[in-house]
């Protein structure tokens, strides 16, 4: 990635494990987004928060953005397994790894990272992101802008209940 370029960014729960769908875990991440945002590190311009992976239209404002995401992966990491340990500790086992570095991994190596070089496919990837709750698979809300961990209803009824959202017209 490269600094204050517009990605399409996807991370995933390793193994894909439905970590994410609890409420508290999801706001774990928002928390640490608005705090990359509050320290003018990061701007996001449309998110979805699924049960186990969640995906980005953002642009990252530092010299090395790989640095941000390891930090925002670091800092979430850290939080949902101190859940886990308070709240589903038995959890705790889809997790572990032999690795050099950690014995327990939350996050999937290497996250997709896509830059967006076009209007159309910047629009593309806004309605894949707010219709993923939607399809066949999730089928977690009827409507996207009824999904609450999401921008839809940024984009569809010009309601930014997250505080931090940017739109793309803005970026």
């Amino acid at each position: 990635m490269e600094s204050g370029k517009l990605y399409f960014f996807t991370s995933t729960i390793l193994n894909w494990q439905h970590l994410l769908s609890d409420d508290d875990c999801k706001q774990m991440i928002v928390d640490c987004w608005k705090h990359f945002i509050e320290r003018g590190k990061l701007r996001i311009y449309s998110f979805v928060i699924m049960p186990n992976h969640y995906h980005l239209v953002w642009s990252v404002h530092d010299s090395k953005p790989e640095t941000i995401q390891r930090d925002i992966h670091k800092w979430t990491a850290k939080q949902l397994i101190s859940w886990m340990q308070l709240n589903n500790p038995h959890r705790l086992e889809y997790f572990q790894v032999d690795d050099a570095d950690r014995t327990i991994q939350i996050w999937e190596r290497n996250p997709l990272a896509i830059e967006l070089y076009s209007e159309s496919v910047i629009w593309q990837k806004i309605e894949y992101i707010h219709n993923n709750p939607c399809v066949e698979r999730w089928l977690l809300a009827k409507y996207p802008e009824e999904y609450r961990y999401s921008s839809a209803r940024f984009y569809l009824m010009n309601q930014d209940q997250w505080g931090f959202l940017t739109h793309i017209d803005d970026a």
